[in-house]
């Protein structure tokens, strides 16, 4: 390993007169090579300096950390996901004239910092060689306003993040602190316009955003915001590490798919991990200092030879697949049946089930993907007791089953409301009566309710899960997942309306003409 120089708070020049501060981490001897860029909004020190900038300036290359606009000494003012299309490309512009720059380079990182790749990725050219990016998406909007809800929880904790670590005395902690200031703000009962008075103690300007624009998700705002149309368009090798739990695997996902699409081969890899989760540090490092040796030194032979590796959970196996979804999958539904049964048959006649969602009281949520929290899976028994909670189960099974790809539910839903949330989510129940959620999504009706049947479309998480012989198959659904999602208030009123909230009856609906049904991706077991 070679020995590191630093340099700190190296001055980058933006177009509108705005410098932004950087750190270079060079091989000691500063010869010209390819240079590894990251752009943070959480500060160039610490663990970005110190295991990702100095790990890979040992292996040979340059690395440039610089800190995002508006935090951390770099000057102007901190618009979330606005600004990061036109700095970064500067960036790279101020790099190209450094002495040191060997004519090539690649970029890295986790979250925000996976975004800002995106945001320059289909536009920095040939020299561009490589990006290696991790729990991340090309847009954030969806994500944001997860199947036409508002990820409540996950965009209140980090506007309250990203506001504390701009504050004297907090910093760093913030990381800390958030989640329980969010936690406190989303029970204090304030309207939804004033949570963020209630966690950070002053208006934060991203959250007001998000309330604003959760109406018109198409429009200005998100369009500078949304690289995902030219995905396609990126000419770099990519690599992409992801979650199961993480909030963004969905959507890091439809990235995956649209560089195939275009004929590129990106590879994959996703673990039994959350957004936070310390536990992908290492592979990370490892896949990354691979993807870089091999597409900026010429050296590929720490690749593996299939590009997609995922972990099975339930069988707690790694497994290797020419591509995602993985060949050899096949969807099976699995029918909501009469006396709350679940099975692959077709349903037989019957009623539909009825619950009461009272927005005042909503539903509450017990794990799931969240920004700042530990996501692994929980046990789901004290929220199938509540009374606004479906819960339909299937027999024991008679051997394994393992499901691998997407997963999607197809209900048959009426509301007596304007406006309803449709929850749907899967559990591994377990011989002693665990049941431990797998995967999760949420979809947002109305305002044009009509108050008929309508057939619901709801994704959820993706999984990579092995049922296991005796364990039964479960699935809820319910109406919220509070604080995962804002509570709906029943009316179609925008989000921060404080308009009054209207108890929802739900009926879902399980009969041959209505055959709701989660639709799971069947793979042939292993091992």
């Amino acid at each position: 390993m070679r020995r590191v120089r630093l340099q700190r708070d190296l001055p980058v020049p933006m177009p509108d007169g705005v410098t932004l501060l950087a750190d270079h981490y060079a091989p000691a001897g500063g010869e010209r090579a390819p240079v590894i860029l990251m752009r943070s909004p959480y500060g160039r020190r610490g663990l970005l300096g110190w295991y990702y900038g100095r790990g890979f300036a040992r292996q040979g290359f340059h690395v440039v950390i610089q800190s995002c606009r508006g935090g951390f000494g770099s000057g102007g003012l901190l618009d979330p996901l606005g600004d990061e299309h036109e700095d970064g490309l500067a960036t790279v512009a101020w790099l190209r004239e450094q002495p040191w720059y060997g004519g090539s380079f690649a970029m890295f990182g986790p979250s925000y910092l996976g975004y800002t790749q995106w945001a320059i990725a289909p536009y920095a050219g040939p020299e561009l060689k490589a990006m290696a990016t991790q729990i991340t998406a090309s847009q954030f909007r969806d994500a944001a306003y997860v199947g036409g809800a508002f990820a409540l929880e996950s965009a209140l904790s980090w506007t309250t993040l990203t506001d504390g670590m701009t504050r004297r005395f907090v910093g760093g902690a913030a990381v800390l602190t958030a989640p329980r200031l969010t936690r406190r703000a989303v029970l204090s009962g304030r309207p939804m316009s004033e949570l963020d008075l209630a966690s950070a103690g002053r208006p934060l300007r991203f959250y007001q955003d998000l309330l604003a624009h959760h109406a018109v998700p198409a429009g200005p705002y998100w369009d500078k915001r949304d690289f995902s149309p030219k995905v396609g368009d990126v000419q770099a090798a990519v690599t992409m590490l992801g979650g199961w739990y993480d909030v963004f695997l969905p959507w890091q996902l439809k990235d995956y798919a649209a560089l195939r699409a275009a004929g590129r081969r990106p590879y994959l890899t996703i673990g039994p991990w959350y957004h936070i989760d310390s536990r992908h540090g290492r592979p990370t490092m490892a896949e990354a200092s691979a993807w870089f040796r091999a597409h900026l030194l010429g050296d590929p032979s720490g690749l593996r030879p299939d590009p997609v590796r995922v972990y099975v959970t339930g069988a707690e196996e790694w497994r290797d697949h020419a591509d995602w979804p993985v060949p050899g999958m096949r969807e099976q539904r699995w029918h909501l049946q009469h006396g709350f049964g679940l099975g692959t048959e077709g349903p037989l006649p019957a009623e539909p089930d009825r619950f009461r969602y009272h927005p005042d009281h909503p539903t509450p949520v017990i794990g799931g993907p969240v920004l700042l929290g530990d996501s692994r899976p929980r046990d789901q028994r004290r929220l199938e007791r509540r009374r606004d909670v479906l819960v339909y189960s299937s027999a024991a099974l008679q051997s394994d089953v393992e499901m691998i790809g997407p997963v999607r539910a197809e209900l048959f839903v009426r509301s007596s409301t304007p406006s309803v949330d449709v929850v749907v989510r899967v559990c591994d129940v377990h011989p002693d009566g665990r049941s431990l959620n797998v995967c999760e999504g949420v979809r947002r009706l109305g305002p044009g309710n009509s108050g008929g049947v309508e057939r619901v479309a709801v994704d959820l998480w993706p999984m990579g899960h092995r049922f296991r012989r005796g364990h039964r198959i479960r699935v809820h659904v319910a109406a919220g997942a509070y604080p995962t999602i804002a509570r709906n208030h029943g009316t179609g009123d925008p989000l921060g309306a404080g308009s009054a909230m209207v108890p929802a009856d739900v009926e879902v609906f399980h009969s041959p003409d209505r055959p709701s049904a989660v639709v799971l991706p069947l793979c042939a077991p292993q091992g």
